[in-house]
């Protein structure tokens, strides 16, 4: 089992299904899974921000793939807003 497996049992179905009550359910589940996202992102985000102008190679490393991550999502999430 995945931590993403792991993550989705605990929180629960967040796909709406067009049923009211199970929808209003589903969005709590949501909005707790936009909160845990938020935060893992702001986590990712300090590495970047304190390490940045590290000189040790595996520091380096770590803000690297950090960086490639952040860029890489935030190209990739901006396309799912274009009209």
């Amino acid at each position: 089992m995945t931590t993403h497996d792991v993550v989705k049992k605990l929180i629960g179905n967040i796909s709406p299904v067009g049923e009211s009550n199970e929808d209003a359910k589903r969005l709590e589940n949501l909005k707790e899974m936009c909160s845990l996202v938020e935060a893992i992102l702001y986590d990712i985000d300090d590495i970047i921000y304190r390490n940045r102008h590290a000189h040790e190679a595996s520091i380096k490393r770590s803000v690297d793939y950090a960086t490639k991550f952040m860029q890489t999502n935030v190209e990739q999430f901006t396309k799912t807003f274009e009209p």
